[in-house]
């Protein structure tokens, strides 16, 4: 027991000790005022900023009381702490260092931002959190088709910032293109064809196309990027079996899956309108007659 007090009455322990009751004190605090925030403040946006600018207050509370604690007094007091403490983020610590750093990473460069649509480490969705270790995600796709919920939470280490590429489909340019393929049969009007597929993409894609203009002209002048197409534009290709007219366009990234529906259901009626000089093409079976076979049997 004596040993014991020796030991804590010494000037370094004292020290560390004081050093993690001040770590408690503002951990604790942050959570108060975050539950504080969570009650008076009814706006979800701006609920969700100021829980984090109170996280981010604690935090920069607890680097400035590590870096007094270490600065001020003696070094020889902590070359022993500093060695061990050193070792332990090394070894221990370094999956959450790096999502620690990969929270200011993703906040200061604005890699993403909650409501953007992102693909990060294999899993696609709707970003609706983030804090000091994890994104959250709302996942799309997997057994569920296009891009849809899956009803999944998936919360993501921020780690993942420095480890691989993320895909963010809103971020500067919140359109994307897609593409559909119109199969016609090889007796079809062609061209008639063509200027019904380019007539229905226009009206229905017009808004999108406008507005995807004036952001592609901030895209071009903010990064090394070449011009590009943002009208529909329609390739043809022959096959085996038909006449094959790919039409390329734009859309919202929210609404990709809703846009080629529209796309079929309107040139499905067009072509019905056509009266036959257009038809659309399926693949199709031709069974040949059994050749005819003579057959003498002996007796």
């Amino acid at each position: 027991m004596q040993e014991l007090s020796e030991f804590f009455a010494r000037p370094m322990v004292l020290k560390i000790m004081k050093l993690f009751l001040w770590l408690i004190i503002i951990v604790l605090a942050i959570g108060f005022f975050r539950r504080l925030l969570k009650h008076r403040i009814t706006d979800t946006t701006i609920r969700y900023r100021a829980q984090k600018g109170v996280e981010a207050i604690g935090y920069v509370l607890i680097a400035i009381l590590f870096l007094i604690s270490f600065t001020f007094g003696e070094f020889k007091d902590y070359t022993i702490i500093i060695g061990l403490f050193t070792a332990g983020l090394t070894f221990t610590l370094q999956e959450l260092i790096l999502s620690v750093a990969g929270s200011f990473f993703i906040f200061f460069v604005r890699v993403y931002k909650p409501g953007d649509r992102i693909e990060i480490n294999g899993i696609k969705g709707d970003v609706i959190d983030i804090n000091s270790m994890y994104t959250t995600i709302m996942e799309m796709g997997e057994w569920v088709s296009s891009d849809n919920y899956s009803g999944r939470i998936v919360k993501i280490s921020n780690a993942f910032v420095f480890k691989g590429p993320i895909k963010n489909y809103s971020m500067d340019f919140p359109f994307l293109w897609d593409e559909l393929n119109v199969l016609v049969t090889f007796e079809s009007d062609i061209e008639m064809a063509k200027k019904l597929v380019m007539d229905v993409s226009e009206n229905l894609l017009s808004d999108y196309s406008k507005a995807s203009k004036a952001k592609w002209e901030q895209m071009v002048e903010r990064y090394y990027i070449e011009n590009a197409t943002i009208d529909p534009t329609i390739a043809v290709s022959l096959t085996d079996n038909w006449v094959e007219l790919n039409l390329r366009y734009i859309t919202d990234y929210k609404f990709r899956r809703i846009s080629k529906h529209r796309l079929f259901d309107e040139i499905q009626k067009a072509v019905s309108k056509t009266d036959g000089k257009v038809k659309l093409a399926s693949t199709t079976l031709q069974l040949l007659k059994i050749p005819e076979m003579e057959v003498r049997v002996k007796p």
